[in-house]
């Protein structure tokens, strides 16, 4: 099975100062490293690993966050500001043709500056699901949006 391992969850919120400073005050995560997406995020770290990435959120996020990412929800309180669940996988290729023999429907997305080749997808409930290779995998692939492509 392709999957390795949960990723993280992201966080959409009106406020991304005042949540990445509870997450670090209040449960000591750390403000940590994270790919230029062109637009505001944190990442907050467990030790080495990022486990809880912040965006903006709300009914005003950016035009690069939409086209990245796309936006389900627009609450800021609640259960509803999760927006996907991410996991680690290998086999791009695989998990690909065993998406497109299920008829699920996928958008790719690559950040260049980490090396990430992604799949987005909905589950059966309307959950976002971000798949993560390494971009070594991604050879003959083409990412339907890159980062580096949005404007800055």
């Amino acid at each position: 099975m392709p999957l390795a391992a949960i990723d993280h969850l992201l966080i959409q919120t009106a406020d991304l100062e005042g949540t990445k400073n509870w997450y670090v005050e209040t449960l000591g995560m750390t403000v940590g490293p994270h790919p230029d997406f062109r637009f505001p995020v944190y990442w907050l770290y467990v030790g080495d690993q990022p486990v809880l990435h912040l965006a903006e959120g709300g009914a005003n996020v950016s035009a690069n966050r939409m086209r990245y990412l796309g936006q389900q929800s627009t609450a800021t309180h609640g259960s509803g500001v999760i927006d996907h669940v991410a996991f680690h996988c290998t086999d791009l290729t695989g998990m690909k043709a065993r998406l497109d023999a299920r008829g699920v429907g996928y958008t790719e997305r690559q950040v260049d500056d980490q090396g990430l080749y992604q799949l987005f997808f909905e589950d059966p409930n309307g959950v976002k699901v971000e798949l993560n290779f390494a971009a070594a995998e991604a050879e003959g692939h083409r990412a339907g949006v890159m980062a580096s492509d949005l404007p800055a």
